[in-house]
């Protein structure tokens, strides 16, 4: 089974026009790719403010992003160094732009600070390798479906969207209320999930044959990028990896203060966090617990790099109705 048939394939030709945006009538894909990129980080940057998933879906179905990613795709299966540099260039631009938008947005939100803990934020600026799986899958369903004449354009344009605009309107909005921490981890997930098109549509572009029809200037350039590509993944996917830890090294954080408390009644851990190279542990219980000491030797087995611990203790208890 092909995952392009010979019968569905479109010409190289096809996909120069779609994706190199400085061929054909460029005055006319730039102005609606910017037009619809502005509107997309608008309605995202709303959508995060408001904590409105049904927002950020609309700024998915109209964000052109994934147009200039995909054409560094093909230019790196082609050789073709100019379009490379030139997608780069876009997607900068465009990237750039979505994030001021979300920083300028925010600051007329009566509290900004609140929108940091919506989930549209939290679930975007701890990324893990779950997101890097879920943007190799989603740049090969764009790749696949630029290939083929009989794959509709709608849904691979939203899952691709999916992974790019909502991420930038959170940089964006994270920076204007004053955390950049949480702005590096949005980003994060953003360079992941475009590196992971790149690499796949690059990667079913030449299983496609397009490299074989255009002739490349270099042959050592297309390598090269490869490499450089290789070595970028890897980079970004490091701190995924490290969430992807303190995860299970929260759960396991979690089962450990909880049996600290088995002994004093009515007490239950209620959270745990990480914050750097601190993780804290939230606590409901009565005035008096156990020794603190204990609960840290615990951690220290479980996590390598023995963490600070803190414990936030709320005195008192649940009341459930029956």
């Amino acid at each position: 089974m092909k995952l392009v048939p010979d019968t569905q394939r479109r010409t190289s030709a096809e996909l120069d026009e779609r994706f190199n945006m400085f061929t054909g009538d460029r005055a006319a894909k730039r102005s609606a790719f910017w037009v619809m990129l502005t509107l997309s980080a608008l309605i995202a940057v709303s959508g995060v403010v408001a904590d409105s998933t049904a927002t950020v879906i609309g700024a998915m179905i109209v964000a052109p992003l994934s147009t200039p990613i995909l054409g560094v795709g093909l230019g790196i299966t082609t050789g073709r160094a100019s379009l490379i540099g030139r997608s780069l260039l876009m997607v900068a631009l465009g990237a750039a732009l979505v994030v001021v938008l979300g920083a300028v947005v925010v600051q007329i939100v009566p509290n900004p600070t609140d929108v940091l803990t919506n989930s549209q934020v939290l679930g975007r600026t701890s990324p893990t390798l779950m997101d890097l799986t879920a943007a190799l899958a989603t740049g090969l369903v764009g790749a696949i479906a630029a290939a083929r004449r009989d794959v509709g354009d709608v849904l691979p344009g939203v899952a691709i969207a999916i992974s790019l605009v909502p991420p930038l309107a959170v940089v964006g909005v994270c920076l204007g209320s004053g955390a950049p921490a949480l702005a590096a981890g949005a980003a994060v997930l953003f360079a992941s999930n475009v590196l992971a098109m790149i690499i796949t549509a690059s990667v079913v572009f030449v299983a496609a044959g397009y490299a074989v029809e255009v002739e490349a200037p270099a042959g050592g350039s297309r390598g090269r990028a490869y490499t450089v590509l290789a070595a970028a993944l890897v980079a970004v996917a490091i701190p995924m990896v490290v969430n992807s830890l303190s995860s299970v090294w929260a759960g396991q954080i979690a089962t450990a203060a909880q049996q600290w408390l088995e002994d004093v009644p009515g007490a239950q851990v209620t959270d745990v966090s990480w914050q750097g190279h601190t993780a804290t542990v939230a606590v409901l219980g009565p005035e008096e617990l156990p020794p603190i000491s204990a609960l840290e030797e615990s951690v220290d087995a479980l996590v390598p790099w023995h963490p600070r611990l803190l414990v936030v203790h709320t005195v008192g208890s649940r009341i459930s109705a029956e």
